[in-house]
């Protein structure tokens, strides 16, 4: 008989308390003393993955070796060792027994009576409860321990300081790290300046050659707008800064909406709970100006403003870069498309600039226009390329030609299937 075992632990802490090491010694006697030899590769183990999900390496590599039939018996110390969800649990059951698999738990053991799967059950749902009760009652310790300012309420510093590596989430170890913290100083300033804006910076990181805080040669603007929005630079903590906001799309209508946290929005700040300090790096109405100079670029910006209305907004691409082009109007009234790497090639990813020259936009709109109305006036131009987008024609001659070589292709494979199967009812191949 071949037997393997299955342990788990929910948590680092658990996994460096050694208690998933204490799993397997005991899961290990227990199969030895039975007169069985255990092999290592039999040895399946999920280290800080909750109970509540299927989703586990150890596990699923479990499940695959029983599907081939390499196991006989499977030894866990409990039931919510293997889910904490009764009808996980009742799922790996039925489909262990489906292959001939036997499962043994040596806390509970599992009957074929009734009241054996009732009481699974119950336990199931004591499982799921008390998952449930520890879940609120850690959350609800966070939250006090945030209010009473003896916890950060992050576990990544922003740009500007450092943790104490023996306490990451004290408060009154957080530090100020020069270089960072200089830099923070620099960017702040540097936007207050007559014409700052989050381009300007990120042009002047990039000359001066300081990375992202992922490491990137170039900052976006999502990046830097973080690093002027965020209240910590003047030494205060806040809670309360974003609120989740529910999920609004699905990905088909199959399935569910997406997760409710997925996506966070901004809380006005009147909202906000002060909960500890920590060093400062500017002072409270340098972050201030800040904040009113980004709320007046915001204002100012070209995006906002919406006249005059052009006819191809967002519809026309770069010959030479094929990145996307803009729209801008002259102070003498001329509309030009401008590509967005002749621009801003710094937000296009690119390192040189486009040398693509302004394209009249009125004459391109006027041309594009007409084409529209006759289109329209004729609906047997419309259906002709219609027939011609459903039969691929409008496709490339290089693209037509690789269409049809995998067309080609899967009818190859296709025979090979069913010649397959032929000899395979036949007989011919095992």
């Amino acid at each position: 008989m071949s037997t393997a075992i299955d342990v788990r632990v929910s948590t680092e802490r658990q996994t460096l308390a050694q208690t998933i090491e204490q799993q397997v010694e005991r899961l290990i006697a227990h199969v030895h003393a039975q007169g069985e030899i255990l092999r290592p590769e039999n040895i399946f183990r999920d280290d800080g993955y909750s109970g509540a999900t299927l989703n586990r390496p150890g596990l699923d590599r479990l499940r695959d070796r029983v599907k081939e039939g390499a196991l006989d018996r499977v030894v866990i110390a409990s039931p919510d060792r293997l889910a904490r969800n009764y009808v996980h649990q009742m799922l790996l059951l039925e489909e262990f027994a489906r292959v001939g698999c036997l499962v043994e738990f040596l806390d509970q053991p599992l009957g074929q009576d009734p009241q054996a799967h009732l009481l699974l059950q119950i336990r199931g749902a004591v499982a799921a409860y008390e998952r449930t009760f520890i879940a609120e009652r850690l959350r609800r310790g966070r939250q006090r321990k945030l209010q009473a300012g003896v916890l950060l309420p992050w576990t990544v510093p922003p740009d500007g300081y450092r943790l104490h590596p023996d306490r990451p989430r004290d408060p009154a170890g957080v530090q100020i790290e020069p270089t960072e913290g200089a830099m923070v100083q620099e960017v702040l300033a540097r936007y207050l300046e007559a014409g700052g804006t989050l381009l300007g910076l990120a042009k002047h990181l990039l000359r001066l050659g300081i990375k992202s805080p992922r490491g990137n040669r170039r900052w976006s603007a999502a990046s830097l707008h973080g690093l002027l929005s965020n209240p910590a630079s003047t030494g205060k903590l806040y809670i309360g800064r974003t609120q989740a906001r529910p999920a609004r799309l699905r990905r088909s209508a199959t399935h569910p909406l997406g997760k409710p946290a997925s996506s966070q929005d901004p809380t006005p700040p009147a909202s906000w709970t002060l909960v500890t300090t920590i060093p400062a790096l500017v002072s409270q109405e340098e972050f201030e100006r800040v904040q009113a100079q980004w709320a007046l670029n915001k204002q100012r910006a070209s995006r906002n403003h919406k006249t005059p209305a052009y006819l191809l907004r967002a519809l026309v691409s770069c010959g030479v870069c094929q990145s996307a082009c803009m729209a801008r109007t002259t102070t003498h009234g001329h509309s030009y498309d401008v590509c967005r790497c002749a621009a801003q090639p710094l937000y296009s990813q690119h390192d040189q600039r486009c040398t693509a020259r302004y394209s009249p936009a009125q004459q391109l709109d006027a041309l594009v226009w007409q084409d529209l109305c006759d289109l329209l006036t004729h609906p047997e131009w419309m259906a002709y390329a219609l027939e011609r987008a459903h039969g691929g024609h409008w496709l490339p001659q290089a693209l037509q030609a690789r269409k049809e070589a995998l067309r080609k292709s899967q009818g190859r494979v296709a025979q090979q299937l069913e010649r397959l199967t032929e000899a395979y009812l036949q007989s011919v191949i095992p």
